[in-house]
């Protein structure tokens, strides 16, 4: 029996302890949308633009208070200092006219709403409302910059892991052809110099090899750099992908989803937008300000009140009141040109953001059609130069084939596994660049 409990107790020990470290373990192999999603948790960038947007609506709402009334609450007190009461004679006695009251108490309520501003407030808020909407897309273009930034950096350590294990097959095949270079040079079918040229050979591969261990280290440092982790982080991602080639696709779709869809694109839109209000907010000038207003006094003395007392009493007052430049040294006609200087600044350089938007949709188009081509004949090519590989060492092996033709299939091999990886790499980043060209919502954008 105790026997029995002492392995149970064992056997939950092992899974309190070994449990989360798989778990943990697993946690560490992220796939690409897992980086994208982890990367958009850490950004500092991100949090940055997210409270630029709250920022902004704060602004807009607080603009459109000024459309509405405005009650204010004002509450004092002053001390007068001694005066002799001003009374006059009568038959029946002194009057007092001004008492000496040296306290004063003034509670004020007032309400003013604007009536007419020259369309200044109307202006206020429209453009603050743009302001508002081109900060959300100037968020977006930060997102869809870090989806890239992060693509580049996973794909990056792909790239690397696969090239290192690319070399690493290349060195066991060089170390099984000394194998048998040396038993046929036992056997007087191999010279010296044939045993020379491997080893040299298999000495640049290791030297390869660690040039390429170095950059998976670098490389990882490079992701957790860009998802926000510490670099000290065993970052692990999957190996082994699906290629999911993008169907052929029109150039002009792919310019007209970009003029739709590119952030960039319309925060400016929505910055002209502003840009015309900000010309109606300079004319109000030259219209005449109309508010109204209205007053309750809840007073110690109340000065509307004759004689005066030493005791509250309430009034009110309602007005309209209008108010005009005459005269201000053209100031208004200032402020109109420095508006409309502004506005066409923003036309100008929305035309300068589409000819860019233009030039960099047509470039990743090219380039992902041409890596799409390259991928197909990089693949062909691998299979080919592992065929060529293994019928020359087959022959190599029954003495049919010198040394230097196993030495070429060799190099062809690696050679295509390595071209065949870098146009994996770079199919997926000219995909991924024509995206965000295009202006493309992933899921984490939307959310």
């Amino acid at each position: 029996m105790k026997n029995i409990l002492t392995r149970i107790f064992l056997i939950v020990i092992s899974m309190i302890v070994f449990t989360p470290l798989n778990y943990a373990q697993q946690g560490n192999i992220l796939t690409l949308d897992e980086a994208i999603k982890l990367g958009f948790e850490n950004s500092h960038q991100l949090n940055i633009a997210k409270l630029n947007v709250e920022n902004k609506e704060g602004s807009y709402d607080e603009t459109k208070t000024q459309m509405l009334p405005l009650l204010q609450f004002n509450a004092g007190y002053r001390r007068l200092s001694e005066i002799t009461p001003y009374t006059i004679a009568s038959p029946y006695g002194n009057i007092t006219i001004s008492p000496n009251i040296t306290d004063y108490y003034d509670l004020k309520l007032s309400l003013s709403q604007p009536l007419f501003t020259g369309f200044r407030l109307s202006g206020n808020t429209n453009a603050a409302e743009n302001i508002f909407l081109a900060s959300k897309e100037n968020l977006t273009l930060e997102q869809q910059a870090l989806v890239l930034k992060i693509k580049y950096a996973y794909w990056n350590l792909y790239k690397a892991q696969k090239l290192s294990k690319v070399v690493d097959e290349n060195v066991m095949q060089i170390q099984a052809h000394l194998s048998d270079a040396k038993n046929m040079y036992d056997r007087g079918m191999a010279t010296n110099n044939d045993l020379l040229k491997v080893e040299v050979q298999l000495a640049e591969a290791k030297l390869k090899q660690l040039d390429l261990q170095n950059a998976v280290r670098l490389a990882k440092l490079g992701l957790n750099n860009t998802l926000g982790l510490p670099l000290s982080n065993a970052v692990e991602i999957q190996e082994e992908i699906d290629l999911n080639l993008a169907e052929e696709v029109d150039l002009n779709s792919r310019l007209e989803l970009a003029y739709q869809n590119r952030p960039d694109l319309k925060a400016i839109e929505y910055n002209l937008k502003a840009g015309e209000y900000a010309i109606d907010i300079a004319n109000s000038g030259w219209f005449p300000q109309i508010y109204l207003s209205g007053n309750y006094n809840y007073s110690n003395p109340n000065t509307r009140f004759f004689p005066q007392e030493s005791k509250f009493k309430g009034s009110w007052d309602v007005g309209v009141s209008l108010s005009y430049d005459l005269w201000n040294w053209n100031r208004n006609g200032y402020k109109s040109t420095q508006a409309r200087v502004q506005y066409e600044q923003s036309k100008d350089n929305y035309n300068i953001i589409k000819d860019a938007v233009t030039l960099e949709v047509n470039q990743n188009y090219l380039n992902m059609k041409q890596a799409k081509e390259k991928l197909a004949v990089s693949e062909s090519s691998v299979k080919q130069a592992e065929e060529n590989y293994r019928v020359t060492q087959e022959l190599f092996k029954q003495g049919l084939t010198i040394n230097s033709e196993l030495l070429d299939a060799e190099v062809a091999l690696l050679q295509s596994r390595t071209n065949y990886v870098q146009t994996i790499v770079d199919y997926e980043l000219a995909k991924a660049s024509l995206e965000k060209a295009v202006g493309e919502i992933t899921d984490y954008i939307k959310q």
